[in-house]
């Protein structure tokens, strides 16, 4: 398992951390942000493929902003294939 962290821009939600398997999502916890929003996303994305949970998730806006705590996740799956 591997542990990697990310540091969020432009949501309520500060931290994104990922504990992954390779390319799959083992663990995902938000530090800040929507409570249930963020419990819901943490369930469903368990047990993903990476590029499945970015395919999903990287067009999804938070109201009429550019961002979204869904998108950050994105954002942080993508460095962590960068770096693995």
């Amino acid at each position: 398992m591997n542990h990697f962290s990310y540091k969020t821009e432009g949501t309520c939600c500060k931290q994104i951390d990922l504990i992954m398997d390779g390319y799959i999502i083992a663990d995902v916890i938000f530090t800040g942000g929507c409570p249930g929003n963020l419990a819901a996303i943490r369930k469903l994305v368990q047990g993903m493929h990476m590029d499945k949970v970015i395919e999903l998730l990287d067009d999804v806006q938070c109201g009429n902003k550019p961002n979204s705590c869904a998108k950050q996740l994105c954002t942080a799956l993508k460095q962590y294939k960068g770096v693995c």
